[in-house]
């Protein structure tokens, strides 16, 4: 039986967030992988070596941190910072091979835990799901970044 949950429904979120993180933490623990830097791993997986600066945007993550996730994540032997051909002055981050071959493990995990969080949503519902959520992410982008919500450019 699905209980409600009555006010604001980003807490809701937050906790369904919380929830997926501990339930895949010691799975992709035991791959050498920490839930935290799943953003950074599939960015660079996508998007191939990239600039400290424009990963931080792509994952979604604060300057500050991102030096020291990517600290962490260099020390455990998941990326790798190389010189950038286009600038000598600046680094590029790169997967390491052995985190390549980790990230279809990491992924089936929160694949599988997906499925488990979506049971009993149909189709339809999960797209709506989606495009909702989507819709908030939007509202949230443009408030966290007012002068591109202004028009100007950011």
């Amino acid at each position: 039986m699905a209980t409600t949950f009555p006010g604001n429904p980003l807490k809701l979120v937050g906790l369904v967030n919380r929830a997926f993180a501990r339930i895949v933490d010691a799975p992709l623990r035991e791959l050498g992988i920490a839930t935290g830097q799943v953003p950074v791993l599939v960015a660079l997986k996508q998007h191939g070596a990239l600039p400290q600066a424009e990963l931080a945007r792509i994952a979604r993550v604060e300057q500050p941190s991102m030096a020291q996730l990517l600290a962490r994540m260099e020390r455990d032997g998941l990326v790798r910072r190389t010189p950038d051909p286009a600038d000598g002055r600046s680094r590029l981050i790169t997967l390491t091979d052995s985190a390549a071959k980790q990230l279809p493990k990491g992924r089936a995990v929160m694949e599988a835990v997906s499925e488990q969080a979506l049971a009993g949503l149909s189709a339809k519902e999960r797209d709506q799901l989606g495009a909702l959520l989507a819709r908030v992410l939007a509202n949230l982008d443009a408030v966290g970044r007012p002068e591109q919500a202004a028009g100007h450019p950011g």
